[in-house]
């Protein structure tokens, strides 16, 4: 998603959508430390998702 997406959102569904996102980063870093990650761009793309929501939620 792009931030132009992420502000057309509403709150509290971006709280929600962060809440997700922590759980798949979670995840995605356990898989990883067990070696089961075969995309480990995916870390990155997540986080910085996160990032954006976190960004967009202190703008408002």
């Amino acid at each position: 998603m792009r931030a132009k997406e992420i502000r057309e959102i509403s709150t509290e569904d971006l709280v929600v959508k962060c809440k997700e996102l922590k759980e798949e980063l979670f995840n995605l870093k356990f898989q990883l430390s067990l070696g089961q990650v075969t995309n480990t761009a995916k870390i990155r793309e997540v986080r910085r998702e996160i990032a954006r929501i976190n960004t967009i939620l202190n703008e408002r």
